[in-house]
């Protein structure tokens, strides 16, 4: 596997270095073209479809135009941010109570208060409002405002990571009379919007009236290059101050003079769906095998050059309380091999195999100009060959993705380093995409969910591995570490271990980009 998959790295890894090396030594000029470091340009993979929290922007937190009542920090814990203290549960775990800051202002000028919050959380509720977030919040009942300053949220059943949920971005009321996409992106946070130029870029200004005090670099602006490739050339070129990188891209472009390379760890988990409604991914013997057939660490060291972690469970190793180290599948391609002979799959004269004339062929779908799930899905691929299973890639762009997921794999990116209830329960419980389904799994899962005590949670979870291991949902390859190239111009700088798929500015090296000033 590995000498074919370097071969087609080659190319676009040596197209780069050629840039590198015409650009080493040369002047740096600061991309937001000011002296004082008061101006950034950033750039990022994916645009937002919206800027609504109600919508899915920013649903880490983060989010630099908005607040919630609470923030992520750097630890992984939760801090007060538009609530005055953490919130606090009731003794049966049905609601949670929440005392909200004084004197904060939104970005227009107008008064935070609890009437935003319950109007916020209501229109997200809402059916008729169409949130697109609203299955996020499936266990939330209601919110209801008490007095001036307390709100209480009131749950189906015990939710213990319903906490992190109240990073959402909270709206003024007087903004969410009308429909979603229509709302005007006006918060709470350290920035505010100057412009969204659709395929192009998001500028933003700092917000003078932030309760955190104005940020040092006042101007933002993040430009959306969703191929690879190019935005390693254009960051090499001078065009950015920033940008997200595949690692083998990243290391070529942080060599660069005035660059520095930033590795993050993450809870960002890259692994293949299996459809249950696909006749060839939804036999038990396949997923099995497919499980057994990839080789992890390999993997990890030709495509991703080592930034990562083997793994093949959807536990990521960022919260170790939860991971049962004797749960796991290791690589055993006889192994692969004779479950496959066992369960009628044979191979023919061309070494694919087929049972009942019936080609074990599926098609492995992953986001186009995403270099990091095309290298993961061309070494899977190779893996799967290698013991007879025919994968054929497809390289799409999301419209074309969504619609498919009940048939055909997908090179899948997931997984969160708060908690895993915030990943695994939409990923694997009844009810996923996929099609996947065990009452087991889901059993441990429910627990997980409801119980409060830390130890008892970690105990379901570890279950929850167990019962995975034994009936696998997908092939789990990998933690990929997130790589990043910045100019070594600012302080500020403070590592966190990065979630899967967190927008711009919501997370990574730029989570607290308001705190950031000149060297």
């Amino acid at each position: 596997m590995s000498g074919p998959v370097r071969a087609l790295l080659i190319p676009s890894a040596l197209a780069l270095l050629v840039g590198v090396a015409g650009c080493t030594g040369s002047p740096t000029p600061n991309a937001g073209g000011t002296d004082d470091n008061s101006s950034m340009v950033l750039a990022q993979a994916v645009e937002p479809t919206s800027l609504n929290p109600l919508l899915g922007y920013g649903a880490n937190g983060a989010a630099k135009i908005y607040d919630g009542l609470v923030a992520h920090s750097a630890d992984l814990t939760l801090a007060p941010a538009l609530a005055e203290q953490l919130p606090t549960p009731s003794a049966d775990g049905l609601s949670w109570t929440a005392t909200l800051r004084e004197g904060v202002k939104f970005s227009d000028g107008s008064t935070f208060g609890p009437e935003d919050v319950v109007a916020t959380y209501r229109a997200l509720l809402d059916p008729a409002t169409g949130s697109t977030v609203r299955a996020d919040f499936a266990g939330l009942q209601g919110v209801e405002q008490l007095d001036d300053r307390t709100v209480r949220f009131a749950l189906e059943k015990p939710w213990a990571a319903f906490p992190h949920k109240l990073v959402l971005g909270i709206l003024p009321s007087e903004a969410l009379g009308v429909p979603l996409d229509q709302v005007k992106p006006v918060g709470t946070g350290p920035y505010q919007v100057v412009e969204h130029k659709r395929g192009d870029r998001l500028q933003l200004t700092a917000n003078p009236g932030f309760r955190g005090g104005a940020p040092g670099v006042r101007e933002l602006t993040v430009v959306f290059v969703p191929d690879d490739n190019t935005r390693a050339q254009r960051m090499q070129a001078g065009d950015f101050d920033g940008a997200e990188l595949p690692p083998r891209l990243a290391s070529l472009a942080g060599a660069a003079s005035g660059m520095r390379l930033i590795t993050h760890r993450s809870a960002d988990l890259r692994a293949v769906t299996l459809p249950t409604g696909n006749p060839v991914t939804g036999d038990p013997a396949i997923r099995a095998a497919l499980n057994a057939a990839v080789n992890r660490e390999a993997l990890v060291q030709s495509l991703l050059g080592g930034k990562g972690a083997a793994a093949s469970t959807p536990v990521p190793e960022t919260t170790p309380e939860h991971v049962d180290t004797t749960a796991s599948i290791r690589h055993d391609k006889a192994r692969a091999e004779q479950l496959l002979d066992q369960a009628g799959w044979a191979r023919g004269a061309d070494g694919m195999r087929s049972r009942d004339g019936a080609p074990a062929r599926f098609t492995l779908m992953y986001p186009i100009g995403d270099v990091v799930r095309n290298d993961l899905a061309t070494g899977f691929a190779a893996d799967a060959r290698a013991v007879g299973v025919d994968v054929q890639l497809a390289g799409l762009a999301w419209d074309s993705i969504r619609p498919r997921l009940g048939q055909d794999a997908l090179l899948w990116a997931g997984g969160s380093p708060f908690d895993p209830d915030l990943a695994l329960t939409a990923a694997l419980r009844t009810g996923n995409p996929w099609g996947y389904s065990d009452p087991v799994v889901d059993a441990a899962l429910d627990t997980g969910r409801a119980q409060l005590d830390p130890a008892q949670r970690a105990t379901a979870y570890r279950q929850f591995q167990r019962a995975y291991v034994e009936a696998p949902a997908m092939v789990v390859l990998a933690l990929v570490q997130h790589t990043y190239v910045v100019r070594d111009n600012w302080n500020g700088y403070q590592q966190v271990v990065d979630t899967a798929g967190a927008g711009p500015l919501s997370w990574g090296p730029w989570w607290n980009i308001e705190k950031w000033g000149s060297k």
